[in-house]
């Protein structure tokens, strides 16, 4: 008799997963490679725009990825140095130096920790959809334009090139997804390269690669009021572009990977991440949508890849520079224009999404998309994109408050019945809805199915209570709810003359 085969022992409480299975570890692997690869033209890139060596905007990006692999809230995002971030800090390297741009960074990192404790995550909800999808169409189109000079004034063979590794990408994964296709791309193209030996732009034509690991240094700067003063303005927009950019970033992945992240712990962990970047002489930066997509895309569900991103790019630009200089410009470009295609929320431009969707909710995401172009600058985009659409919701709500008014008791009395949310822009107009003239001398203004939101209403209802008295006629406020009646005691007489 077989003795029956041994159950197979469930993995541990909290075992992570990729040691839990060959199949999750080989896809971290990869993953992390192919963004590691993709991350050090991009951050040599972002080097320049910042006015500093590459290997700041290297080292920046090993920091930046490995730091936030054990501190972040979103497992399998991909922080580094980033374009926004670079912008932002452009002007103090330029006027002040790279000691400066250091202690700013490392400022930068403490406003995050202490904006992430104090619970910026939570303002996420007030972000709405149409800004968000405004977010990720203008992050599309910014990933594809960013490759555009890469594609100009170069030999011819270099547009055939991008073609082939386009097609490796999208034909490759219908016949197999055991290695990302991006890899193999990148892979195919070099090989291709080498053994022909054309001649077209590589990665080493971006700038130095370094050759040495990053080692722990204080910046140069005197410790005065004189550098806090130089220092922190750049320090604030630069916790709060990365903070957004993170936030947002780590919602999109939530969408895609049908998970749930810690907000909070992203936020904080992202000024972590940069006080320790500041520290190893990095440029800072903050989570990369690009890197992030393609990591995501690429199958990555864990910190492992995030991890291994950093991990890679340090032993390919410390230990195997050569071999990483002879990659064609050619074959990243290719993966960052399908990282873009794949962005980009093409349901959202459909013609039969733009006929049902209303006008205001079009509007506000092509102004979140116009301004991220034009500005190239993702938190002005998006605080813009907010704005907007408040402002547009308030618009739209502020024409749903109704006032009817009857006559009960013979014509003795007038009661106005209101409906709707009373707050600042629909309770401007509401002192203009009763007629003061012809009403009889006792009015009852009945607000049992409206709500007082703020000061503005209670100030518009002591306005047309004043009017009333004016004329002799008494005005009486009823059916109050609980919170609108707590507010108007608080502050009805009390707002200066009932203005």
């Amino acid at each position: 008799m077989t003795a029956p085969a041994p159950a197979r022992r469930a993995p541990r409480p909290g075992r992570p997963a990729w040691l839990a299975s060959p199949k999750v570890l080989r896809t971290e692997v990869l993953a992390g490679l192919v963004v590691a690869l993709a991350l050090i033209p991009e951050a040599i890139s972002f080097s320049i725009i910042a006015g500093v060596d590459p290997r700041v905007g290297l080292f920046a990006s090993f920091t930046m990825a490995v730091s936030i692999a054990f501190l972040g809230g979103r497992p399998a995002m991909i922080s580094a140095a980033t374009g926004a971030v670079a912008l932002v800090i452009a002007p103090l390297v330029r006027e002040h130096g790279l000691d400066h741009l250091i202690a700013a960074v490392i400022l930068a990192g403490v406003f995050q920790v202490v904006l992430g404790l104090l619970g910026v995550a939570r303002l996420m909800r007030f972000i709405p959809r149409s800004v968000m999808v405004g977010f990720v169409n203008a992050l599309a189109i910014l990933i594809f334009t960013a490759q555009l000079p890469y594609l100009r004034d170069v030999p011819w063979v270099v547009y055939p090139m991008v073609a082939i590794g386009i097609a490796i990408m999208v034909l490759l994964p219908r016949a197999t997804t055991v290695v990302p296709a991006p890899l193999v791309a990148i892979v195919l193209l070099t090989l291709a390269v080498v053994v022909s030996g054309l001649l077209v732009p590589d990665v080493g034509d971006q700038g130095a690669l370094p050759e040495t690991l990053p080692t722990l240094l204080f910046p140069d700067v005197p410790l005065t009021y004189e550098t806090l003063r130089i220092i922190a303005p750049y320090a604030l927009g630069v916790a709060l572009v990365g903070l957004m950019e993170s936030l947002m970033t780590a919602k999109l992945v939530d969408d895609i990977t049908d998970t749930r992240s810690h907000k909070t712990r992203e936020a904080w962990g992202q000024g972590a991440a940069n006080v320790i970047t500041g520290f190893f002489g990095g440029m800072g930066g903050c989570a990369m949508i690009g890197q992030t997509m393609i990591n995501v895309r690429s199958g990555a569900r864990t910190r492992l890849s995030t991890f291994l991103a950093g991990f890679f790019l340090l032993i390919l630009v410390v230990g195997l520079g050569d071999v990483v200089a002879i990659i064609p410009m050619a074959a990243l470009v290719a993966v960052m224009i399908m990282v873009s295609v794949g962005t980009f929320d093409w349901h959202s431009v459909r013609l039969n999404t733009l006929r049902r969707m209303p006008k205001s909710e079009t509007t506000v995401m092509v102004v979140t998309v116009a301004v991220v172009v034009a500005t190239h600058n993702l938190a002005i985009g998006v605080v813009v994109g907010v704005l907007v659409a408040a402002l547009l919701f308030a618009r739209r709500v502020a024409h749903l408050v109704q006032v009817e008014g009857t006559l009960e008791q013979g014509g003795a009395v007038r009661r106005y019945r209101v409906e709707g949310a009373l707050f600042f822009a629909s309770s401007n107009d509401l002192v203009y809805q009763f007629d003061y003239a012809e009403d009889p001398d006792e009015v009852v203004i009945d607000l049992s199915a409206a709500h007082v939101w703020d000061a503005s209403t209670v100030a518009a209802l002591d306005a047309i209570t004043t009017k009333y008295a004016a004329k002799g006629k008494h005005a009486t406020i009823v059916g109050l709810n609980e919170a609108s009646a707590e507010r108007y005691e608080r502050l009805a007489g009390h707002l200066g003359g009932g203005h």
